[in-house]
């Protein structure tokens, strides 16, 4: 069966208006339950991201329409438009965003186009809408070019695409907990994107995932939402201000300082492809420091709360004072 109609469709334009539908329902309930899961400049701020990445879209759509065809005229298959090509697209579509995203937080070039998604403090749907303008010049697409090599139609990989970015609109939310236990095993659902939002040393860099959480079970990125730690939405440093140009702009304007003052070329270069956080003195933090002090905390506290002796509860209660002494229960 030929569906090739599929690949005229634009699936994105057609959702947009059920987008705004439920980025409005969402708004009421959250006036019901918890108003602070909305703040209007917020919103409105990732309302206009979205708007300017739309823009942005059209602009260097064309750029990468003619790389895309200019690397499948060198096909090494004719595949067709049949519904098993449209799901092995779809899968390996996938399996292409995850590692685009995880660039996109390891390569600091990458993280300048990807930080504005994640600049929003507030975890909701208009945070879906809170997209790049930049995100051509960040390079990443470079990983799905073998699937044109390949020989998949642009047009196809397009339509799946549109379908992978629609299905990633619903996971932006905290008024949904969990999913069936046998969805949240295959499927990346609210609980593990609220993950993949959240500052905490826990969470920082975790679930990478667009449709299928298998991705990160995978390759060792993913971790559950635990219900003892509520996620920390934003980014490490956050902008403090909801000033559009500014939250699509601001890290390229961090990378253009840093090269423009790093001692070496070759400090210069690790400005931009290091991970974000990094520096050539070692006197910023990235997300490894940040996870490291905060595991050696975790081991320090788990040793203080592990009985060395019969007399666990006096091991228990003896724990560090300040001046680096104990405190037992006897000087309570």
């Amino acid at each position: 069966m030929d569906l090739h109609f599929l690949a005229d469709m634009h699936p994105v334009d057609i959702a947009v208006p059920g987008f705004v539908l439920l980025v409005l329902i969402e708004i009421i309930v959250a006036r019901i339950r918890d108003r602070r899961r909305y703040e209007p400049n917020d919103t409105l701020t990732s309302l206009a991201l979205g708007l300017g990445s739309t823009i942005a879209g059209i602009l260097t759509g064309g750029l990468f329409l003619a790389i895309a065809l200019f690397f499948y005229q060198y096909r090494l298959f004719d595949i067709g438009y049949t519904w098993w090509a449209f799901v092995l697209a779809f899968v390996l579509d996938d399996l292409g965003y995850y590692w685009i995203h995880r660039a996109g937080h390891r390569i600091r070039w990458a993280w300048a186009a990807h930080v504005v998604h994640h600049s929003s403090q507030h975890y909701n749907l208009s945070t879906a809408l809170r997209q790049t303008w930049t995100g051509f010049f960040g390079l990443t697409f470079i990983i799905k070019l073998p699937l044109f090599l390949v020989g998949f139609p642009p047009a196809m990989l397009a339509f799946v695409g549109g379908i992978n970015l629609i299905y990633q609109f619903w996971i932006h939310t905290e008024v949904i907990g969990r999913m069936p236990r046998w969805f949240e095993a295959v499927m990346n659902t609210p609980s593990h994107h609220r993950v993949h939002h959240a500052t905490n040393p826990r969470y920082l860099d975790m679930n990478y995932a667009g449709v299928f959480i298998v991705w990160d079970k995978m390759f060792g990125t993913f971790t559950p939402e635990l219900d003892e730690e509520k996620p920390r939405y934003g980014i490490v440093k956050n902008l403090g201000t909801f000033n559009v140009v500014w939250s699509a702009f601001h890290e390229w304007i961090g990378i253009a300082k840093d090269v423009w003052a790093a001692p070496t070329l070759k400090a210069k270069w690790n400005y931009m492809v290091k991970p974000p956080g990094w520096s050539h003195d070692g006197s910023r933090e990235t997300s490894e420091s940040i996870k490291a002090l905060w595991e050696q905390r975790e081991r320090e506290k788990d040793a203080w709360n592990k009985p060395t002796s019969s007399s666990s509860g006096a091991d228990r209660a003896a724990r560090p004072r300040r001046d680096g002494s104990a405190r037992t229960a006897a000087t309570r």
